[in-house]
């Protein structure tokens, strides 16, 4: 296991390596020059869209609904427990590093969001596909056919071994057996693997594969539905308890602010050790934002492109949100909690680092509930993650396999296996494996945003303007120039089937 793991660890390091950091970094900081600082300038519009559907949209589920399902995927584990392993390794100045990923990577969210409605076609049975294959095929032509089947491979991948399953359910049976066995008094070896864990880990890997299978046999509007009232509540529940931490503690924030701005410029380092802890940062930094708010890595244009809309800018800007909510606010509340009472110096990973700063940052509740508190946000995180990614992994399949019935069948079912295996695995390898697909699967969209970047200012600089035109009013706004929404060809008995359900 430890030369596995020490494979992983090579394989990562030479794939997050600096020409990586630059394509995603730069590609976010060219989106915002060309979009001239739409994430910036429309934020609070953006907000407002994220709870208010669009009338007579077009789609198969509220815009709404479709942001609740990218979020369900983008909120999870890595909020929490991936967001303390970087700041455990990275140090507090891979916490400045996700906030840059994050501020740039709105306009990277915005651009995926508005080319997965612009681009995005239908079956013979009138379901709405999309998603970085369908505007890599579609927008860059038939010749780029061949990357957008790279980008489903790993999209595959992800869900199978890393978002998905493996980093999510670890993370929750971790702290299933922090909370009710945590010095591991019950331990029993699993047959097969030789592993030994505590029954808590089992039983709790067990819920979350058969809670989830439920749920993921159900399709997309069984997936949408659940995540639209779960995940709402859980935002509010971690949020509540983390501005609990920083108000008893917000005579630290100053001091919190120089550590993590000095350490992201390697400051803290001496001589030779100043760029090599620079490196470390950054690749922590970027690594982990990326995997906690998704921006460039395609996922979440999966779900935009379902959405209940005409106009692709309207979508961008919801899906734009995501990752403002995603890492400048949940995200945040756990680095600088760990900052605050600098518990990422203690020796613990994982879940146990984050338990460990919310107990010593709230020493007037008892430590106990602290744990239970943490336990059920990591549970409802990984749950709803978990769910959404099993939605993207099948689209995925869908376009790898040109829409393989048996297929998304098998899939499902080893998606749920994947569910099981994950409590075995050590945290390190899990984050590592997802690092390495996130990577493989980032690389073919960003060269697709790269190259569709001059349509989506086309579109943004339209919308903007015919809003403008309407004085702010959405009903009274013109139609887009092509209001066919640039279906690709839709069959006539797909077209009927739209008319039938009302989309």
């Amino acid at each position: 296991m430890d030369a596995f793991n020490q494979l992983l660890s090579t394989i990562d390091s030479f794939i997050w390596g600096p020409p990586l950091i630059a394509l995603i970094l730069v590609g976010g900081i060219f989106l915002t020059f060309r979009l001239g600082g739409l994430q910036f300038r429309h934020l609070g519009k953006a907000l407002r869209y994220t709870f208010k559907n669009e009338k007579d949209g077009r789609g198969e589920i509220s815009s709404f609904q479709a942001m609740c399902t990218a979020m369900s995927a983008t909120v999870g584990t890595g909020n929490i427990v991936g967001i303390a392993t970087a700041v455990v390794t990275g140090g507090p100045g891979a916490l400045f590093w996700m906030w840059m990923a994050a501020l740039f990577g709105m306009a990277t969210k915005f651009s995926e969001g508005l080319l997965a409605v612009k681009y995005r076609t239908m079956d013979k049975a009138g379901h709405v596909l999309g998603g970085p294959f369908y505007y890599i095929e579609n927008g860059m032509g038939q010749k780029w056919k061949w990357l957008a089947k790279v980008f489903a491979f790993f999209g595959m991948c992800v869900g199978l071994f890393g978002i998905g399953t493996f980093t999510q359910v670890n993370s929750i049976s971790s702290a299933v057996n922090g909370f009710f066995d945590p010095n591991n008094a019950y331990l029993v070896t699993v047959p097969l693997i030789g592993v030994q864990v505590s029954v808590a880990t089992i039983i709790g890997g067990l819920v979350v594969a058969i809670c989830a299978g439920l749920v993921i046999i159900g399709g997309v509007k069984r997936i949408a539905s659940v995540s639209e009232r779960v995940v709402p509540a859980m935002v509010v529940v971690f949020l509540a308890f983390s501005l609990l931490l920083i108000v008893y503690n917000i005579d630290k924030i100053p001091v919190a602010i120089v550590t993590i701005v000095s350490s992201a410029f390697g400051l803290q380092a001496f001589g030779g050790g100043m760029l090599g802890a620079i490196l470390i940062a950054m690749q922590m930094g970027l690594a982990r934002g990326i995997f906690a708010n998704e921006a460039g890595l395609g996922s979440a244009p999966i779900a935009a492109a379902a959405a209940q809309t005409k106009e692709p800018a309207r979508q961008g800007l919801v899906s734009m949100t995501q990752t403002f909510i995603d890492s400048m606010i949940i995200c945040s509340m756990t680095g600088l909690a760990l900052v605050l009472t600098d518990t990422y110096e203690i020796g613990l990973e994982g879940a146990a680092v984050t338990t460990a700063a919310f107990q010593a940052g709230l020493p007037f509740v008892p430590p106990a509930v602290v744990s239970f508190v943490l336990m059920v946000c990591l549970a409802l995180f990984g749950f709803t993650t978990i769910l959404g990614w099993s939605y993207y992994g099948e689209r995925c399949l869908e376009y790898f396999s040109n829409r393989s019935k048996k297929g998304v069948k098998a899939y499902r079912w080893l998606y749920i296996l994947c569910i099981f295996i994950g409590p075995y695995m050590t945290v390190s390898a899990v984050w590592t494996i997802a690092d390495i697909f996130n990577a493989c699967m980032a690389i073919p969209n960003m060269i697709a945003l790269f190259a569709l970047s001059g349509v989506v200012a086309k579109e943004a600089r339209s919308y903007f303007k015919r809003l403008k035109d309407a004085n702010g009013a959405e009903e009274a706004m013109a139609p887009r120039p092509d209001d066919s929404e640039d279906w690709k060809t839709p069959k006539a008995e797909a077209m009927a089937k739209v008319k039938e359900l009302g989309m």
